[in-house]
Order: C-alpha cells, then sequence, then structure tokens
C-alpha cells in the first residue's frame, strides 16, 4: 500500500513540473482599407471594419457588394486585397494556413523573405503555398478554385495528386473539391492579367469594386451629349 501511495505521489509530482504543450499564439491582422461595407465577424459579435481595424485568426471577414478589404498579416509578410462579395476566414484549421477562402476573389501579396517555411492559403479544394509572389485566386459558390499567377511561383497541394502542382508567372490553373487540378497549367488570359483590370489603386476595376458602377462617388460623369449646331444663314446676308 505503501508502495503504491508513493508511485501515486511520484506520477503528481511529475505532473506538475512537466511544462505543458505550448498554446499557439493568434496570428495578427490589420485592415489598411476599406471601401464600403465590410464585416468582420469574431467569436463573440459582428461589426463594419474601417481602416485601421484589428483582427486575428479565427475571424471571418465579409465584404458586401462593390466593396474592398485591404488585409495586412504582417508576421507572414502577406497583404490580401478582398474584393466584392467574398467571404474569407482569418487563419484556417490547417496548419500554417493564413487565411481561408470561402468564396469570392481576392489577391494574395507575399514578401520574399528568408527560410524554407512555406506561407499556406485554404481553398475549398486545394492548399496553396507561395514563398514571395503574387496572385489572384477565385472560388465560385459551386466551389470551383480559379488560380492566376502574376509573379512568382505557388504550389497547389491537392489531396488527388501525390505530388506538389507547380503554377508559375504568367499561368493559371483550376480546380475543385472533387477533381485536381490539369496536368499542365494555361497561359493566362490577357483579360486576366493585373495590367488588363484598370485598378492602377487596387480597388477601381471593373469587377464589382467601387469606381465604376452607376452613380458612384467618384465616378466620371457621361460625357455631354453634342448639340445640333444651327443652320448658316445664306450668302448675302439678309434681303
Amino acid at each position: 500500500m505503501k508502495t503504491l501511495l508513493a508511485a501515486l505521489a511520484m506520477l503528481t509530482a511529475t505532473a506538475a513540473t512537466t511544462p505543458s504543450s505550448p498554446v499557439a499564439s493568434p496570428i495578427p491582422y490589420r485592415f489598411d482599407e476599406v471601401k464600403r461595407t465590410v464585416v468582420l465577424k469574431t467569436a463573440t459579435r459582428e461589426t463594419q471594419a474601417t481602416k485601421g481595424t484589428q483582427a486575428q485568426s479565427g475571424d471571418h471577414v465579409h465584404t458586401g457588394l462593390f466593396s474592398y478589404a485591404l488585409i495586412a498579416a504582417e508576421p507572414h509578410h502577406a497583404k490580401f486585397e478582398i474584393f466584392s462579395v467574398t467571404d474569407v476566414q482569418l487563419a484556417g484549421g490547417a496548419p500554417g494556413v493564413i487565411l481561408s477562402i470561402e468564396r469570392g476573389r481576392v489577391h494574395a501579396m507575399f514578401d520574399k523573405i528568408l527560410g524554407s517555411e512555406p506561407r499556406l492559403v485554404q481553398t475549398p479544394g486545394a492548399l496553396l503555398a507561395v514563398r514571395g509572389t503574387q496572385y489572384n485566386v477565385e472560388v465560385d459558390g459551386a466551389g470551383k478554385t480559379m488560380l492566376d499567377v502574376f509573379e512568382g511561383t505557388v504550389e497547389i497541394r491537392s489531396p488527388f495528386r501525390h505530388e506538389p502542382f507547380l503554377v508559375h508567372a504568367g499561368e493559371s490553373s483550376s480546380f475543385t473539391r472533387q477533381a485536381p487540378p490539369p496536368d499542365h497549367p494555361t497561359r493566362t488570359p490577357d483579360s486576366r492579367r493585373p495590367d488588363a483590370q484598370n485598378h492602377p489603386d487596387g480597388h477601381g476595376d471593373d469587377h464589382g469594386h467601387p469606381g465604376n458602377e452607376p452613380g458612384a462617388r467618384g465616378a466620371q460623369p457621361p460625357p455631354p451629349t453634342p448639340q445640333p449646331r444651327p443652320p448658316s444663314p445664306p450668302p448675302g446676308g439678309h434681303h
């Protein structure tokens, strides 16, 4: 009996001195720019985001029609443009994920950093791993994802492929929840290249961002309708 009590006491002392598993610190995020309706949903409340609003991993962001947000994740040297009618979660369920895209369009910008640890963006059909790049990713209502890479290389990690699939600058690919990307990426169409999207400040193009919709504040007024010129008098003046 004494031996059993001694063993229990030793186990209790060992458990008390053994350090607990470290809890991952939440990733901080900051809204650097907000246009129109951008809703931040935390575990306890739902608020309208403004420039300078702070958020953290686990929060959800929704942009309304003709709305836009620029979100920075400074610890990961990353920024995300969140375009019209888009739903994202900051970070995600998988380890290493910085942003999880549920639907809509996002322009991801990653600075080149030292080290080999990839930074991940989650989509319904695959993980996107990068180390220094810019790309657009768009998820439709059925979960189909379209990827356009503008700089660097993106690695698509699909559960339907045993090996990583690389998409380089100037290339595009697509995949779904049920299907992997095709065997070879395609050339990015000119209409989806960044220099063809008419948004010099990042949020004034024709894809549902403020600036071009009819009646928007700051939109260019239509040119005046030319008026007909009066007929010229006959030669010789009046008789």
